[in-house]
């Protein structure tokens, strides 16, 4: 006689309410004050900006290496609305660069590959394992808008607060990936893992190259 498997039930994680100027502390960002010993205002923002262009690049791409897999798929259209958002952000920060005079990271060259590379790769394993990808690189990200939003202190608030916004964004976007099954992809705990680390590295890479 046989069984019949039990389905895994994915729970849905409650949806988050969009950051806004006034609830940056409810968020948990508690923007702290600038102290002597810390980099000079024009060197962290050029910083910010690079490494932030640099990361929206790199997203925008590991969507692209995904949609070429998945796009006729059901997966491929959730994939297509985070890419929008992605291109949106970047955007935004090909504006700030130029109003910032701030140069982009050296390894755009590298991350144009290594991003298309990781999402083709990923789907390929399965739209389980292209939403595990999004729920490792948005789980890194979100701290390091959050650690940003720290560093300003109480410094550049239309900034701080653009940077909470899409903090807010790519936290959705992770939501997005653990309701659409992410879990259930093969090996998720180390393919997460590896994909955090990858993304941890490419941020302290960008900042300094």
């Amino acid at each position: 006689m046989k069984t019949r498997r039990k389905k895994k039930v994915t729970r849905r994680p409650a949806p988050r309410a969009p950051i806004g100027a006034h609830n940056l502390t409810r968020a948990g960002i508690r923007p702290r004050a600038r102290l002597p010993g810390d980099m000079p205002l024009p060197a962290l923002l050029e910083r910010m900006i690079r490494v932030d262009h640099a990361g929206e690049f790199g997203a925008v791409r590991i969507y692209e290496g995904q949609i070429r897999v998945l796009g006729q798929s059901k997966a491929g259209a959730v994939v297509r609305r985070m890419a929008e958002q992605e291109r949106a952000h970047l955007k935004s920060f090909e504006k700030l660069m130029l109003a910032r005079r701030a140069r982009p990271s050296a390894l755009l060259p590298i991350w144009r590959v290594a991003g298309y590379v990781l999402g083709a790769g990923t789907a390929l394993l399965g739209p389980e394992a292209a939403m595990a990808c999004t729920v490792a690189v948005e789980e890194v990200i979100d701290g390091h808008y959050a650690r940003q939003v720290e560093q300003l202190g109480t410094d550049e608030p239309e900034l701080r607060r653009a940077f909470a916004r899409f903090r807010a964004e790519e936290i959705h976007h992770r939501d997005t990936a653990l309701a659409h099954g992410a879990e259930e992809a093969r090996g998720y705990r180390p393919l997460t893992a590896a994909i955090r680390a990858g993304a941890r590295a490419a941020i302290w890479l960008s900042e300094r190259i």
